[in-house]
């Protein structure tokens, strides 16, 4: 089992609990879905300096994605161990292969396909303050 060094803080804070998932159908859903998702982390931010903010997605069939865009826009996508049975769907869906490790960096402009490749797959969803990615290049 993977182990995800996320401050204790998190679990705690609201607006922090998983949040059931509800069906994105269009393009336009996943756009205002990530931007309420930006507001609602924004929000819970404030001034407080963080890295690693970004957004879970606990999936139906077992394991977890952690989710984070930099600057550029670029995705930062760690998947626990429980999680590797959607790697084929991540490749389909973003046409990156899979890394040696866990996490992918994938190119921005593959979010939107990413999530609604994924939607019927999600169970939760729920914001994350500080998680340490692990085998980051």
């Amino acid at each position: 089992m993977a182990i995800f060094n996320e401050e204790p803080a998190d679990a705690e804070a609201p607006g922090l609990q998983d949040h059931p998932w509800i069906s994105l159908e269009t393009a336009q859903d996943v756009e205002a879905w990530m931007d309420l998702q930006h507001r609602e982390l924004q929000q819970v931010l404030g001034s407080k300096p963080a890295t690693g903010q970004g957004i879970c997605l606990t999936l139906l069939h077992g394991g977890e994605l952690y989710l984070h865009t930099n600057g550029d826009g670029d995705v930062m996508l760690d998947m626990t161990e429980e999680a590797a049975w959607v790697t084929p769907v991540l490749t389909a869906v973003t046409r990156v292969a899979p890394p040696r490790g866990q996490v992918w960096g994938l190119p921005g402009h593959v979010l939107i396909q990413l999530l609604l490749g994924l939607n019927s797959l999600i169970a939760s969803s729920r914001l994350v303050l500080n998680h340490h990615y692990r085998g980051a290049r």
